[in-house]
């Protein structure tokens, strides 16, 4: 099976290409346009294998789309290519526009285009895995409620606003032209190799610093928190086992708030960096927490009701919280040189989205 995937140089794109290499016969082509968060040094472990191509392209390019199509004749497409920041979207809300709504309708008209064309046999087996999002269904506050595959869209900023767009054409084209389509949405991922712009990394990244930790107003927001790998493993189960027309939500099942993230990292810095052994003149990570002014339109809570596909396809996290963010810091001391390229680049810790 050969699998098309987007964004496959990204955060988790760059985790599911690893993941298919690593542990399936399947072949892999990577397709991804090297914006900003684009990093192929987070596929180098599995570069140089002959199941694995890269292709520098535009997911807007129409002409590109289908020439990568015509030439590497893909089973299925897995779908992550996208603009994902919220700051960044309430900053500059135009490159989301096009990347996750217009690059996402490019898409689908060349893999629909493709898929006409297969012959029968392989045309019932293609696969069209869009991936999306929890923050389109808005804001759980002041329930005890958990998203579902049912759950209204209510997208709040202008990234949750773009990828709900996307979900729509996705489905869309499913139902009008019969394009076989798989749609998932994700809570939050963290894990090795995250962009750090994110909230995990980048508290970790600014503690090793020893700069301020900022935290959005009190802290309070409420997410659920999904491992990456456990999300790749997910993801591949769905493009494969996964039933067409339907949609499935991927959690953690860790609802955690913001403040306690932070404090948690902080903790697990001092076990494996106590800051007496480090070169920071600070008594504790925990220090370092400072409370800014929040976003505009932040949602309080997310929490994923992932039941679904445990029941149809048998998939659960591996990772508690826990386990999962202690290899995440310790991957984060043990690889400086990956994310110090990073900060070298365009990306110097600053803060954004302020909305102004």
């Amino acid at each position: 099976m050969k699998l098309l995937v987007t964004g496959g140089a990204g955060f988790i794109g760059s985790a599911v290409v690893r993941h298919i290499i690593k542990n399936t016969n399947n072949s892999v082509v990577n397709v991804d346009k090297l914006t900003y968060a684009g990093n192929l040094n987070s596929v180098a472990d599995v570069a140089h294998d002959e199941r694995y191509v890269f292709e520098k392209a535009d997911i807007c390019n129409a002409e590109a789309m289908d020439s990568l199509f015509a030439k590497h004749q893909p089973d299925a497409i897995m779908h992550l290519a996208a603009e994902s920041h919220v700051d960044r979207s309430i900053d500059g809300p135009a490159a989301f526009i096009e990347t996750n709504i217009i690059g996402t309708y490019t898409l689908l008209e060349a893999s629909r285009n493709y898929w006409r064309a297969l012959p029968d046999e392989r045309k019932q087996s293609f696969r069209f895995h869009h991936i999306s999002t929890d923050e389109v269904y808005g804001d759980l506050h002041g329930t005890d409620d958990l998203f579902t595959e049912s759950t209204p869209y209510a997208p709040s900023s202008p990234y949750s606003a773009s990828k709900a767009s996307s979900d729509h054409l996705v489905r869309a084209w499913c139902r009008t032209y019969g394009l076989p389509v798989i749609v998932t949405n994700c809570s939050n991922n963290y894990g090795p190799y995250h962009f750090p712009e994110k909230l995990i990394p980048l508290i970790i990244l600014n503690a090793l610093a020893g700069k301020p930790l900022p935290v959005y107003g009190e802290g309070n927001q409420v997410r659920d928190w999904l491992y990456v790998d456990d999300h790749a493993r997910a993801l591949y189960k769905v493009v494969t086992e996964g039933t067409v027309g339907e949609t499935y939500n991927i959690g953690g099942h860790n609802e955690k708030q913001n403040i306690e993230v932070v404090k948690t990292i902080c903790k697990i810095l001092e076990e494996l960096l106590p800051v007496q052994h480090s070169t920071l003149n600070i008594p504790s990570y925990e220090s370092l927490i400072t409370h800014v002014k929040d976003r505009p339109g932040h949602d309080l809570r997310y929490a994923i009701d992932a039941s679904k596909i445990e029941r149809e396809l048998g998939w659960r996290p591996e990772e508690t919280f826990e386990t999962g963010l202690r290899k995440t810091v310790k991957w984060y001391l043990d690889n400086k040189s990956w994310w110090q390229s990073v900060l070298d680049g365009s990306y110097k810790l600053e803060r954004l989205g302020k909305g102004i």
